[in-house]
């Protein structure tokens, strides 16, 4: 099966994974039949997506049309022949027990097409075993999504002993068509990659706790607040179920062995029927507090130990060649939302640091899970699992500079497992590549934009920057940001904002920065600092007001509230609102435009009219001296030649 061939998508399973991967194929445009075995089941999967599909459309992240038409394209059954008889891919999503796997692909392969793809949704299982009792484990594999699968960005391609390469293209390819990153995996392994590396963690979490070597709230702490993970281990076990985790890691012991024998902290947690969110208690107790996790009690020992145990997971699937390290970190960052992948965070703290703590931890409890791996200890001789070619080859890490017009240039926020959340590191390349485009000739216009569709930047990365500071640290990240931000104000060339999704807190204060903007329709802008005790922090309480005046810029920040791109462009603060599909032509269009302007000129306008906000005297003299500077330069005779002619001006700068 080609995918150019792909019409027909059966999802076997109408649960929460079921119904979300159903919702998704719809969305793309493929006719979906959604199967489960009794009518309630299927019919609540389906009421789940017609819900769903309804909040899309409310947020305007599709028109109503769009959901009305995405639902007709699902088909709720039960009957299996009608489910898979036509379907050219069947995605099965069943409960994570091999042996239910087992008996509905003996079901499935009575009815499905010979030259149809079947493709297993496991989170850790076997790709191999479950392909083995089909008729075509050629034409088998895995293609495990995220909970929710309508949000999460990942899906991981695997491949099982027998899976043709055509299949896995073919699957790539489809989880592309889904608006999804699919990272491929090379061998059937448990756990595969990200579950590879968070299920570890979370056991060694316990362990810690188990042996007392630190309390939940330290481990908490460390893993949220001082590795900036999107959750502590703890709080990250309860929200995934602690019998969900314990079911995975019991596979892992077994297949792999002793290395990732189950905690019995895990294990009394699940006995006790303590699951986590789902049951009211867990780690935490749902019912009376819920997660209340301390800022400033991480330990560097226990972020050490946590580190070194992903970092050897790494190195195993390295060695193992499961996967390559830049596809790891890919695939925790989208499927796990660490800020970073495991092995940057690990060459981070130094993998020699990290090796002495694994060798330590082995020496003083015996445990076979610090063994450590072939892989880690090849990294720690290169001196990290990134060379420094392949370190030299990217230019930055959270944002990304291209050039995609003459004389313009892009820089995209490029964090969008993290909703392109601002963070010190992103500061300074932000910083960074202004500079070194305000130097650059060849460069008369900035766009500024945010990578995926959901948020241009939805704030500050709040963990990675409030967690243990003091108040004059947080004084010089203010500053910082103010400087930051006031570069893209004071650079010599124009500079557009093309907003798509959320600008709000400190995205919204970049925004503010940039000379214009334009948004899509679906765009929510907003500064809700004061909804955090905080106030905005980079710019926004001096510079919004220079936009829309003090009136609206304080409505906007005592209110803390959300605003539309169609409000925004009331107030003045947006200057053009487009349909969603049209903001990166538009926004780019915008940026042509300026940049086709002359340079000089724009610098000089940008520099009066800065000059002039505090002291209109002072503005003024910039602007006379501006223009007899401008008077006499090449590009005001080729403004004049070109008027006199009715023609374009092909201004040089000079």
């Amino acid at each position: 099966m080609d995918f150019e061939d792909i019409e027909t998508v059966a999802v076997l399973g109408a649960g929460n994974m079921g119904h979300g991967i159903a919702e998704v194929a719809a969305i793309a445009g493929y006719d979906v039949q959604m199967r489960d075995i009794k009518e309630e089941f299927v019919q609540d999967g389906y009421d789940n997506i017609e819900w769903s599909l309804d909040k899309l459309a409310e947020k305007e992240q599709l028109s109503q049309d769009e959901a009305d038409a995405a639902l007709e394209r699902v088909t709720p059954l039960v009957d299996m022949e009608a489910a898979v008889g036509d379907a050219d891919v069947v995605i099965e999503a069943v409960p994570e027990k091999m042996e239910i796997k087992k008996d509905v692909y003996g079901d499935v392969e009575a009815y499905a097409p010979e030259d149809a793809i079947f493709a297993t949704n496991t989170s850790s299982l076997s790709i191999t075993e479950l392909s083995e009792v089909t008729e075509r484990p050629g034409q088998f594999c895995g293609m495990h999504f995220f909970n929710p699968p309508v949000r999460m960005p990942l899906v991981e391609v695997i491949s099982g002993e027998h899976s043709d390469d055509e299949t896995l293209d073919a699957i790539e390819a489809l989880a592309e068509a889904f608006d999804k990153t699919p990272v491929r995996v090379r061998k059937d392994s448990p756990g595969f990659i990200v579950n590879r590396i968070l299920v570890p963690l979370m056991n060694e979490a316990c362990w810690l706790v188990h042996d007392d070597v630190a309390t939940i709230a330290e481990v908490d702490s460390t893993t949220k607040f001082d590795m900036g993970l999107p959750m502590g281990s703890f709080e990250l076990s309860d929200q995934v179920g602690n019998d969900v985790g314990l079911h995975v890691l019991e596979y892992m012991h077994e297949v792999l062995g002793e290395q990732y024998a189950p905690c019995p902290l895990l294990e009394e947690a699940v006995e006790d029927e303590r699951l986590g969110k789902k049951s009211g208690e867990g780690f935490y107790d749902y019912e009376n507090g819920g997660v209340d996790i301390p800022t400033d009690a991480g330990r560097e020992d226990v972020e050490h130990r946590l580190l070194a145990v992903m970092a050897n997971e790494v190195g195993k699937l390295v060695e193992n060649d499961v996967a390559p390290v830049g596809d790891i970190d890919e695939a925790v960052m989208l499927g796990g939302g660490f800020p970073d992948g495991p092995a940057k965070l690990a060459d981070e703290a130094g993998l020699e640091a990290l090796v002495d703590a694994l060798e330590t931890a082995r020496e003083e409890t015996g445990a076979a899970r610090y063994e450590l791996s072939a892989g880690l200890e090849a990294a720690a001789r290169e001196g990290g699992f990134y060379d420094d070619e392949e370190a030299e080859s990217t230019d930055y890490e959270s944002i990304s500079l291209s050039y995609p017009e003459e004389y313009v240039a892009q820089i995209e926020l490029d964090r969008p497992h993290r909703m392109n959340t601002v963070s010190p590191d992103m500061m300074d390349e932000i910083a960074d590549a202004v500079d070194h485009l305000s130097e650059d000739d060849e460069v008369r216009a900035i766009l500024l934009t945010g990578a995926g569709d959901r948020a241009f930047s939805a704030g500050a990365d709040v963990q990675s920057m409030a967690s243990n500071a003091t108040p004059l640290e947080a004084i010089e990240l203010s500053r910082k940001g103010q400087q930051t931000f006031g570069k893209l104000e004071s650079c010599p060339m124009p500079v557009v904002a093309g907003i798509d999704g959320y600008a709000l807190g400190g995205g919204m204060e970049l925004a503010t920065c940039a000379d214009m903007r334009v948004a899509s329709e679906r765009s929510e802008l907003g500064q809700p600092e004061h909804d955090l005790g905080l106030l905005p922090g980079w710019g926004g309480t001096q510079r919004l007001s220079n936009i829309v005046g003090e009136g609206r810029a304080k409505e906007i920040i005592f209110t803390a509230e959300r605003y539309d791109a169609e409000e925004m462009a009331d107030y003045g603060f947006v200057n053009e609102v487009v349909p969603n599909d049209e903001i990166d032509e538009r926004a780019l269009e915008l940026a042509a435009d300026l940049a086709a302007g002359p340079p000089v000129a724009q610098e000089l306008t940008k520099k009066a009219m800065l000059a002039g906000r505090d002291d209109t005297d002072a503005g003024l003299e910039v602007e006379a001296q501006a223009f007899g500077h401008l008077i006499g330069t090449d590009d005001v005779m080729e403004g004049i030649t070109a008027f006199m002619g009715d023609g374009d001006p092909d201004f040089q700068g000079k």
